[in-house]
């Protein structure tokens, strides 16, 4: 297993392509959605606008490379052949998740840290040096949800479908977490669904840093509960075609 997660950190950093796509599209979407933004408050919050994007886009840039990636990547590796050679060992399905959850959590770290950078070096965002890192950290961890969640995803749809779903899921978390706008100004069919979604309680992580306290323990227990189903769907689905193979 510690060979398989290895192997796909390595082939994650090797894909040059991806790897651009991935690390340089965090921070030039948030130059573009967040470069107009001001110090005007977000309603209902103690952010303003730029702190607000901050966060939520260095979420939404994550969950892109961590989701995206995983899903067609193992669309191809299944029409290719590769998922059947590794039915073949006795690799378990936790390992087969660990290693993609693992491989895509290397690609989304420097894309979350080019965003802060960009936040204080452009927009001029100030924080305290433990909230810096708290943000980092826990925008990082949590993107291991959607990782997750980007397995299970390619594994429980054929190739030629995987694109479109994954991109409903996608955009559909998205918008109903407040990633792309803060959710008071949404419409309130909307805030109630974000209250129980993973990208909200994803975003939480960090503008609860942005305002001064420690992230709260209901936003953990959501990540952690989607976790655990996202991860443990995902190697169910593994299991299910081994049986098949």
């Amino acid at each position: 297993m510690t060979t398989l997660i290895k192997l796909e950190i390595l082939r994650a950093l090797r894909n040059k392509k991806f790897m651009f796509f991935s690390v340089i599209y965090p921070p030039a979407l948030y130059m573009i959605i967040a470069g107009g933004a001001d110090s005007t408050p977000v309603p209902g919050t103690k952010l303003d606008m730029g702190l607000y994007y901050m966060v939520s886009m260095a979420a939404f840039g994550a969950m892109t490379a961590v989701l995206l990636g995983n899903c067609e990547q193992i669309a191809k590796e299944r029409e290719k052949g590769w998922v059947r050679q590794l039915r073949l060992t006795s690799l378990p399905g936790r390992g087969y998740v660990s290693a993609k959850v693992a491989a895509a959590a290397t690609v989304s770290l420097p894309s979350i840290v080019l965003v802060l950078i960009m936040g204080a070096a452009v927009k001029g965002v100030r924080l305290e040096a433990w909230q810096w890192a708290t943000i980092a950290i826990g925008t990082w961890l949590g993107s291991f949800v959607f990782a997750a969640l980007g397995v299970a995803i390619g594994y429980l749809v054929s190739g030629d479908a995987v694109r479109p779903v994954s991109m409903l899921c996608y955009f559909g978390l998205a918008f109903c977490g407040g990633l792309w706008m803060p959710l008071t100004i949404l419409p309130q069919w909307v805030q109630n669904i974000a209250e129980w979604i993973p990208t909200h309680a994803y975003a939480a992580l960090g503008t609860a840093v942005e305002a001064g306290s420690a992230p709260h323990v209901k936003d953990i227990a959501i990540l952690l509960g989607y976790l655990l189903v996202f991860a443990g769907g995902a190697a169910w689905l593994y299991r299910k075609d081994t049986r098949k193979a």
